[in-house]
């Protein structure tokens, strides 16, 4: 099968995609670029684009030919060939992140992560990273609050050689002292760092206040006490139990055949253990509702202040997930034509900009809207993002919007699939949400199914005012913690 994309990545003597898909994300590129002739610009020239991805993404041309593997080793994998390029691109995860760091070593995860490719069996680190740039292989690992993942990206001639060393990096990590020291001391010098940042502090505070004692309350990057606290038996016993094959989700992308990717897939995993025990998270319950919420103020001395205001919302394997999808899209997702951006920089000038998202997590779901601005703007900032947000649950959208929104949805998915690497991670995080091989054709069907009376059932259902944690970072004026 031959994709519209090509690998950007790779050095021009590799490129070999299609005139016609170079051309295409050229044009794309520089027709997102061009500014700026205020918001309504904007918004034609981007409704213009993602009109043209939706034809293609729905196209026969478009389609991806997953194809569903089980390896000798037992391990499963999802597969899309493809010859544009002589590059492989493997994407994988195991479940169990951060919200497995046992209290007083927070960071375990995130440290043990940034080891890995520091020097694994007979390499050092510096023999390791001079190992990858030998073979032009590229390895990265990292942690979220539930998954730990990784990838590497390689040449199809030198496809046995990196996953060598991704074997090794799993395998035997060499977990050097000068290496832990050094990354100890680097964490912990961003950490604090970041304690003079409001938005990271501002962050936090959400998160803490969201969540309380549960382990989504703690800073998935962990602090500095804990990071201090981490010794080598810990971080031993930490990929020891994190990297187990009933654990992983894995998805392949490249210049490889079926026959080729199972071998290099068992080379790479089929060592691990069968299974460590499953990485459990505590069911998350959200606090009992107050009349406004709850409002939390972290005085800092800087002149402008960040907000972030959030309340329980669906977890990725809700029926009404693209309800929800569209709703956070016109109230505050969808950049420049959101309600938030509209109401607070484009007629008051209040902010540079406002936005809502959805995080989710295994156990819990949260919509989160944000603002930074000058300390005495504050208090109306947040008025407004409130009165938006009551606004929506009382009335919901407009048709309009609704079908705006569905055209940006049904378009934009194809901007971010520019290479192996990308469509590796969209293969990967569909399997992580549980999603099916097909679901790449089914989901214009589902966004286009989603009706007025649907966006505003969700929005009554999420948009809750008493429900609302917001916090925020500064010497905000007119704002009044509640606790």
């Amino acid at each position: 099968m031959r994709l519209l994309f090509w690998d950007r990545a790779r050095p021009r003597a590799h490129r070999r995609g299609s005139a016609d898909s170079r051309s295409l994300f050229a044009l794309l590129r520089a027709s997102a670029g061009v500014d700026a002739r205020g918001p309504k610009r904007r918004r034609f020239i981007l409704g213009g684009i993602v009109a043209m991805m939706a034809v293609l993404v729905t196209s026969p041309a478009f389609a991806i030919d997953i194809k569903t593997l089980t390896t000798p080793a037992g391990i499963k994998l999802w597969l899309v060939e493809d010859r544009t390029a002589p590059v492989i691109a493997i994407s994988f995860s195991f479940e169990g992140g951060s919200a497995q760091d046992p209290a007083g070593k927070e960071g375990l995860a995130q440290l043990a992560a940034s080891l890995l490719d520091q020097g694994a069996g007979p390499y050092d680190a510096a023999a390791f990273k001079g190992r990858q740039e030998d073979i032009a292989a590229r390895l990265s690992f990292g942690v979220s609050v539930d998954r730990f993942s990784g990838s590497v990206r390689m040449l199809r001639e030198y496809r046995e050689q990196s996953i060598d060393l991704l074997r090794l990096a799993l395998t035997e990590p060499r977990l050097d002292a000068d290496s832990i020291q050094r990354l100890q001391r680097q964490f912990v010098s961003g950490l604090k760092q970041a304690e003079q940042s409001p938005g990271s502090v501002a962050n936090r505070t959400l998160l803490k206040a969201v969540f309380g004692s549960h382990p989504y309350g703690r800073p998935a990057d962990g602090t500095v006490a804990g990071i201090e606290a981490i010794t080598v038996d810990d971080l031993r016993q930490q990929v020891k139990r994190q990297f187990a094959r009933d654990r992983l989700r894995l998805a392949v992308v490249g210049d490889v055949t079926e026959a080729e990717i199972v071998a290099l897939v068992d080379r790479a995993f089929g060592s691990l253990p069968a299974t460590t025990g499953p990485a459990d998270v505590p069911k998350w319950t959200p606090q009992a509702s107050r009349p406004g919420g709850r409002t939390l103020v972290v005085a800092r001395e800087v002149p402008q202040s960040v907000a972030l205001i959030a309340m329980p919302s669906l977890k990725r394997d809700d029926p009404d997930w693209y309800a929800a999808t569209i709703m956070n899209h016109v109230l505050g997702g969808g950049g420049f034509s959101g309600r938030l951006m509209n109401e607070v920089r484009e007629k008051r000038g209040l902010a540079y900009g406002a936005y809502s998202r959805l995080s989710t997590y295994r156990q819990a779901g949260l919509l989160i809207a944000s603002v930074g601005t000058a300390n005495e703007r504050v208090a109306e900032s947040v008025k407004i993002i409130r009165e938006q947000l009551a606004l929506m649950a009382t009335d919901g959208i407009t048709e309009a919007e609704l079908a705006d929104a569905k055209t940006y949805l049904n378009g934009a998915l194809a901007l971010t699939l520019d290479s192996t690497k990308s469509i590796a991670g969209l293969l990967l995080s569909m399997q992580v949400d549980g999603l099916a091989p097909d679901h790449m054709t089914r989901r214009k069907e589902l966004i286009d199914r989603v009706t007025l009376a649907d966006v505003k059932r969700i929005a009554q259902r999420v948009l809750q005012l008493d429900a609302t944690v917001t916090a925020v970072v500064g010497k905000p004026q007119g704002v009044t913690a509640s606790e």
